[in-house]
């Protein structure tokens, strides 16, 4: 693995650049693609795109780009991912190459066009990664039990007397992450509803593109409340980004499925298998990723079409279309304004 001791963004440009683009292929013969980009097909109805039918349109790179969900500063999880990264070397025989995307739409377009390999989506994200991008979600980080998962969380700030429920939103200026953020924007939008509170109508939304920036939104004062992960606060925590005493709870859904790791379609069967041997063989406790992921111990299999189930559910009935002319979509390609 390359090592990267300071964060370059120049040098992940000129390794993309050099990196050989795979233009979107010709839409293939198939026989059925579901909600899929015309460029998918899903013969096997698995609701992910099926491996290219073309021996000569199947990707085996010599280096791998790796990435994780873009919650924070891109250059964060560099550290904390290279033991895995290094276990990936080891059993794939591949180099890879840490690169730290800006946004979950720049994220999704990477993979889309053939610049990324490996990636752990935002669970909201990974509807749309699979639909318009490819990908293939094989694992999240869990323990012997099965599968990690997070909350949903509202949060104020600890000194705010005026907002102790959902029902306190109402009339107030609230950060959401993203249209297609489940915990940042969809669980919201589909769980508060029922509740009598309507997200653009009872309160104002703003989107900051980013749950830490919705988090340091709330503890700064810039917003009176923010729907968020309730795991990407912890690891903010227990890094000292802020402390407990900045924030209170005031809301806590039932539990969804942490990021979803997803490899692009087209990589070559045998190197899948690699990829899936790593992650299955990779032991997270005694390792850099434990440093950022205390209680997980391993990577566990899923399953799109079960494991997503729920969070679809939810996308499809806030009338979320998996299209990259969706008002969800462009709203999600958008860079998070500034000072947000």
């Amino acid at each position: 693995m390359r090592t990267i001791p300071r964060f370059s963004w120049l040098g992940v440009l000129i390794l993309l650049l050099l990196v050989p683009v795979m233009a979107p292929e010709a839409a293939e013969q198939c026989a059925h693609r579901g909600k899929l980009d015309v460029l998918y097909c899903d013969e096997d109805r698995d609701l992910v795109a099926d491996p290219p039918k073309d021996p000569k349109k199947l990707v085996n790179p010599d280096t791998l780009i790796f990435a994780y969900v873009p919650v924070e500063d891109p250059a964060v999880y560099a550290t904390p991912f290279s033991d895995l990264l290094r276990h990936i070397e080891k059993v794939t025989g591949k180099k890879t190459q840490y690169f730290g995307p800006q946004n979950y739409a720049a994220q999704i377009e990477a993979m889309r066009s053939g610049r990324l390999h490996i990636t752990g989506y935002a669970t909201g994200s990974v509807s749309f990664a699979v639909n318009l991008a490819g990908a293939v979600p094989f694992a999240v980080m869990g323990d012997d039990k099965g599968g990690g998962g997070y909350h949903l969380i509202v949060i104020a700030q600890a000194g705010n007397a005026k907002i102790n429920s959902v029902a306190d939103l109402r009339g107030k200026r609230v950060a959401h992450v993203s249209q297609t953020s489940n915990s940042g924007h969809q669980a919201p939008v589909y769980f508060f509803s029922k509740m009598g509170v309507v997200p653009g109508k009872d309160y104002e939304i703003v989107f900051t593109g980013k749950h830490d920036n919705s988090i340091l939104g709330v503890v700064n004062g810039d917003y009176d409340a923010a729907a968020v992960a309730h795991t990407v606060l912890e690891r903010m925590v227990n890094r000292g980004v802020v402390k407990k005493t900045d924030y209170k709870i005031v809301y806590t859904s039932p539990l969804f499925p942490v990021a979803g790791w997803a490899y692009a379609h087209n990589l070559d069967p045998k190197l899948v298998e690699k990829i899936k041997e790593a992650f299955f063989t990779f032991q997270i406790q005694g390792s850099s990723v434990a440093k950022e992921w205390k209680t997980y111990t391993r990577f566990v299999p899923v399953s799109y079409k079960k494991d997503w189930e729920a969070v679809v559910g939810i996308q499809e009935a806030n009338g979320v279309a998996f299209v990259k002319d969706s008002p969800e979509y462009k709203k999600f390609s958008k860079p998070p304004s500034k000072g947000e």
